[in-house]
């Protein structure tokens, strides 16, 4: 495990983030075993949200899927999330990553492209694409037609 990983899994179990995931892991009968990086792999998630095949709680990484399915890159941009929930003390996380993908939802039309969590977790690492950015009257406009 890599330093910056064992400080971020420590400062994940100490912000309580990796308690809270492990909780919603039990709780959904996910499968747990130890993963690249201090994460902590958490197989057979089966909730309706969020729709990405992986996401990350603290430093526990769900999958969908089996892990066989996850290659390295995935897991490798995962757990640059888990050095994000760190870094920013734990759950607080949420609702800046939340307000981050809204703003790249409105200026690309997808919740990545200008989400900086996602960049700096490595878009093409995720599966993600980049996406041109819009004006802000195009933006509106497609809000507009949406409703």
């Amino acid at each position: 495990m890599s330093s910056a990983g064992a400080v971020a899994s420590a400062l994940n179990w100490l912000n309580l983030s990796t308690p809270c995931a492990l909780l919603l892991a039990r709780a959904r009968g996910c499968t747990l075993s130890p993963g690249p990086g201090g994460i902590i792999i958490a197989e057979g998630w089966t909730g309706r949200l969020p729709i990405a095949g992986a996401f990350t709680v603290g430093s526990v990484v769900f999958l969908r899927g089996p892990r066989s399915r996850a290659g390295t890159a995935l897991l490798a941009h995962e757990a640059r999330h888990s050095l994000q929930y760190a870094a920013c003390l734990g759950l607080p996380f949420l609702p800046l990553y939340f307000a981050a993908a809204a703003w790249s939802v409105l200026r690309t039309g997808d919740p990545a492209s200008l989400n900086p969590f996602e960049r700096h977790a490595g878009l093409a690492d995720g599966g993600y694409r980049q996406r041109p950015v819009r004006s802000l009257r195009s933006a509106a406009a497609a809000v507009i037609r949406r409703r």
